[in-house]
Formats: structure tokens, sequence, C-alpha cells
């Protein structure tokens, strides 16, 4: 019996995306559908105007629909964010008797206990990810079940956004006349679309790299160690762009695209870009030096903020597979080169695996988080009600 179709959808600061997709038979995932248009009404992944966001999801909706010729009933839904944060809680039990086999049950109660974190009333918990087990001093415990012990201890990465802003995305997508599957953190849907085993192995840095947000995970010591969302994207280069070399925000998009960052360390020309008129605009001649100070300025700056995050934490130097780079971001010439010398680290663009189908989706680095949620989908349909959902179930995939 084959498999129902999975949609995933991101509603973007750039663009609003969904895809379709079945599971085959040899557990690749098929992309049958692909719906987008720019976005309106949503700035660094935050809903700004309900009725332009809810035309937008609908039309990238309809779109999937009539390419894959299926009915779209419900979708797993991608959340970003600059207010989405990343903390880390432990929680603690005693075995009793003491010196005792550790039981599902002890486990399930040390879970509890460090999933009881106290936010700020106007937050909520995206997400209770367990990182490792302690059984006394022994730290580095996988599954502690059956072993033996007087005390078991869990840490888990704790995902919080503040809740009304999480509501309004998802309000606007139930709106549409879509049921939600599931919602999830994009930058975690990123990473499942794009890591190999070898890279979650050896620890990595997936950075999202989207209009209005920059999303990050860090996967070291075999468990996801830190993951959360900076509010700068690619929107912020445009808008420097425009306001600096007092140009259309349309034509400061394609100067972005166009030029690209500059290799670091290479000597910059001072040769003039001429950019010609458009929409009553006169048009006018810049400096190539200009542009570029301005699109590098941006992009190292932002790329500073995820290396302060990877210091602060001491995990900048446990990432042998460095930085997997995807988002529209990453398409940016020279983006490997310059995100490798302001994070110290190697750095390759990913791209969505073991997927087969329409190529903008399957090749694209900007797909990697609509995939990502595909690629849950294919794994649990629904919910299974433990606190946690797709992220308790998306640290057991990350082990494998």
């Amino acid at each position: 019996m084959a498999s129902p179709p999975i949609v995933g959808l991101e509603i973007g600061t750039s663009r609003v995306r969904a895809l379709v997709g079945e599971e085959r038979e040899d557990g690749y995932l098929m992309i049958t559908g692909v719906g987008e248009c720019a976005s309106r009404g949503v700035r660094k992944g935050e809903i700004t105007d309900f009725d332009n966001a809810l035309v937008c999801v609908q039309q990238a909706l309809n779109m999937a629909e009539e390419q894959s010729k299926v009915t779209i009933n419900q979708a797993l839904v991608a959340l970003t964010g600059g207010h989405i944060q990343g903390a880390i809680s432990r929680g603690t039990t005693p075995i009793i008797p003491a010196d005792s086999e550790i039981t599902e049950a002890d486990m399930q109660t040390v879970m509890e206990s460090a999933r009881a974190v106290s936010l700020p009333p106007e937050r909520m918990t995206l997400h209770s990810i367990h990182q490792q087990f302690f059984v006394d001093d022994q730290q580095g415990v996988i599954n502690p079940e059956g072993m033996v012990g007087a005390r078991l201890a869990v840490s888990m990465l704790i995902l919080h956004g503040v809740r009304n802003r999480i509501l309004n995305v998802l309000k606007v997508v139930s709106s549409a006349g879509v049921d939600i599957v599931e919602s999830a953190f994009g930058g975690l849907a990123a990473a499942l679309a794009v890591l190999t085993p070898e890279q979650k192995e050896s620890g990595c840095l997936v950075l999202d790299l989207g209009g209005g947000t920059t999303d990050y995970v860090v996967y070291a010591n075999r468990c996801i160690a830190l993951a959360g969302s900076i509010g700068v994207g690619g929107d912020h280069i445009t808008n420097d762009l425009s306001m600096v070399l007092r140009i259309p925000s349309a034509t400061a998009e394609k100067l972005k695209v166009d030029m690209g960052v500059g290799l670091p360390g290479a000597r910059v020309p001072d040769q003039p870009v001429t950019i010609q008129p458009s929409g009553g605009f006169a048009g006018r001649t810049v400096r190539y030096h200009d542009v570029n100070a301005i699109i590098s300025a941006r992009v190292e700056e932002t790329l500073q903020m995820v290396h302060t995050q990877l210091v602060r934490n001491n995990l900048h130097n446990v990432m042998g597979a460095g930085a997997i780079l995807t988002g529209g971001g990453a398409h940016l010439k020279n983006m490997e080169e310059f995100a490798s010398s302001v994070l110290h680290m190697p750095c390759v663009i990913g791209r969505p695996r073991n997927v087969s189908g329409i190529a903008t989706a399957t090749e694209g680095p900007e797909y990697a988080v609509t995939v990502g949620m595909l690629r849950y989908g294919m794994r649990q349909p629904a919910r299974d009600g433990r606190s946690g959902g797709l992220f308790d179930m998306l640290g057991r995939i990350f082990r494998r």
C-alpha cells in the first residue's frame, strides 16, 4: 500500500514554500509538488500582516496541490524567529533501591524533571531534546536502561519561543484550511535534511541562512548540543545596500545576489558598477569596492554572532566536520570561503540528501527546511502524545 503524501510548509521572510513528498519503497523521499511565492506580511519569520500572510500561504499550497495533483489537508509547519532560544536543563532522580537496575520508568522520571524548566509566562517550550544521561559519576551514557546505579541524571536542550508569535504563524496555516500535524524549529529540520552520518559523528554546525533570520544547530558529542535563531538575515544586507547606495530594494537585492561577498584577503577592485534605471528610479553608478564593503560587513557580523555563541558554549573546537550552510543565503557567491574565514572551520553547502523528484527542491539548499519536515513525516506521521513530540523522536534519529 502506497504511503500517503506528506506536506512541509515554511513561512519565511523572503518566501513561503510548500513541498509535497511521498516515501519510496527504498526509503528515499520523492518530491511530487512544489509551491512558493514571495512573502508578504512576514518579517523575520513572524507575522506582521495576517491577511497578506494568509494569501501567500494559500498561493503556495495551491501551487503545490496543482503540481502534485493531491488535495492538501494536513501539513508539517516549520518555525523560526529571533525569539527562539535554547537552554540546557538538567534533571536528577535517585534509583530506588540504590544500586539496582535502571528502568524505563526511571528514564521517564528524570526526563520529566529536566523538562520542568521555569519559563516566563509569555514563552512556551517548542522541543525538549535529551542529550546524554549520567549514571552516578559516569557521563556520556546514551541508553542507561538495564545499567546499575544509585543516581540517574540527564541533560536536555530546551528550545523555547514567544508563545503568541508562534501561535500567530500556526493560526495563519489553520486559517488556510490545513490541519497542522506537527510544528518544529526550522534549523533542526534543515539539519535532518542535509546531514550525513559521518558529519553527525564528527560534530558539525548547520547554519540556515534565511531572508530574515539565521538558524543554527550544533551537533557535538553525539547529541544536539546547541540550537537557536538570530533575528538577522539576508534582508539586512539588502536594506543596507538600498539605504547607503540610495537604490530601490529590488535593485539592491539583485546587486547582492550578483556580487556576493568578497574573497577573504583578496584585493577588491575599485571599478564602477552601473545600475540601470527602472520603476521611476533614474539609475546611477556605484563603486564595486563600496558594494563589497557593505555586503561583507553585514555577512561577517551575522557569522560573528554565531561564532560568539559557539565560543560562549565552548563548542568552537569540537566540530570536526565544520559548518554546513543551508538557506537562500548559501547561494551568495564565495559564501563557503567567506564563512570559513569567519567561523574558523571548513564550510560546505548543504543540500537535501536521499531525495528525488523535482530538481529545484532536491538540489537547492533553500529547500533544506521543508525537506527536513517531510523527512520527519516519513518516520512519524503524527504526534505520539509524549512531551517533546517531534524532536524527542529527532534526538533518536540523530543518534543512528
